[in-house]
């Protein structure tokens, strides 16, 4: 006990900048444990069973590349990225557009506009479930808020969730349903550009859509440039609108490649090849990004330029 006693005491810290490096590692302590069990630990574990066979109950099995070997020869992979890529080519630059274009709009000076505001942030704030659900609802082929809004202007209805040439684009009007949290970033960016740039141009005999495209444009383009990034990540993550509200369907025309990873590792249990999809997206994702960083110098305008 003694022995244990003075181990102890020879580690305690006889200086004060040695105590307070102590308090500042205990205070981080959270996030250094947070890292290394829940993000360092899972993603070198991913890393190996990226060449592995393992189905969760069986030790896992070394396969080498062979699961990346699969992936191109597996056409429900080929379509999963197919429909992904369809839907971030449609979805973003309809979420970017439609965004700024009601930023625009809430950026005006009358009567009640923080009202407005509000009300058009709150869809992006309700929980994914509840949009999905929601959704699901107003796209019902019988009983659906939006056929029945077709029917009442003398339109056929239609099928969105039952016709796999609707279905996916449903779920990007589904998607346009968050506008208001891309609207809140662009209306922050806009409330940041001086008076002084349109003054200027005003002098110089500046119209409306000449202010816009030669002074709130080019100011915007660094929130442009974020909300484009963002989107493009986060289109290649869609999960819950294809696996509550059409579970893939129909004919797997809304098969994304995250529902398609999780039924691999959730429903297959097979968590190699799951682990070789994630890589294979986390590549994806890296490379689309890096890109946009390398071409961004030639849009993005920052005022110290």
């Amino acid at each position: 006990m003694s022995i244990a006693i003075q181990w102890f005491d020879r580690l305690q810290p006889r200086t004060l900048a040695g105590k307070r490096t102590v308090v500042g590692y205990i205070f981080i302590s959270p996030f250094i444990l947070g890292f290394f069990l829940w993000f360092l630990g899972p993603m070198l574990t991913a890393v190996w069973l990226t060449f592995t066979n393992w189905n969760m109950i069986s030790p896992p099995q070394f396969i080498g590349i062979g699961n990346l070997r699969q992936l191109f020869n597996d056409k429900l992979f080929l379509q999963a990225l197919k429909v992904t890529t369809n839907y971030t080519i449609i979805s973003v630059p309809l979420g970017l557009v439609l965004g700024f274009m009601l930023a625009l709009l809430m950026n005006t000076k009358v009567r009640g506009i923080s009202l407005f505001r509000t009300i058009y942030y709150l869809p992006s704030i309700v929980p994914a479930v509840a949009n999905a659900v929601l959704w699901a609802w107003i796209l019902n082929s019988e009983f659906g808020l939006l056929n029945v809004v077709l029917r009442s202007v003398g339109l056929p209805k239609i099928r969105w969730l039952q016709e796999p040439e609707w279905a996916l684009p449903a779920l990007i009007l589904m998607s346009l349903w968050g506008l208001g949290g891309g609207m809140v970033i662009y209306l922050a960016g806009l409330q940041g550009i001086p008076d002084v740039f349109y003054e200027a141009a005003e002098i110089d005999g500046a119209g409306r859509w000449d202010k816009l495209w030669h002074v709130t444009i080019p100011l915007m383009s660094p929130v442009i440039f974020f909300n484009l990034v963002m989107g493009i990540i986060g289109s290649f993550q869609v999960f819950t609108a294809g696996y509550l509200v059409t579970n893939g369907g129909p004919q797997n025309a809304t098969l994304f490649y995250v529902l398609y990873l999780y039924r691999q590792a959730f429903n297959y249990f097979k968590m190699g090849y799951a682990s070789a999809m994630a890589w294979f997206l986390f590549i994806i994702v890296v490379v689309l990004t890096a890109i946009q960083f390398r071409l961004s110098s030639r849009w993005v305008y920052y005022g110290g330029q």
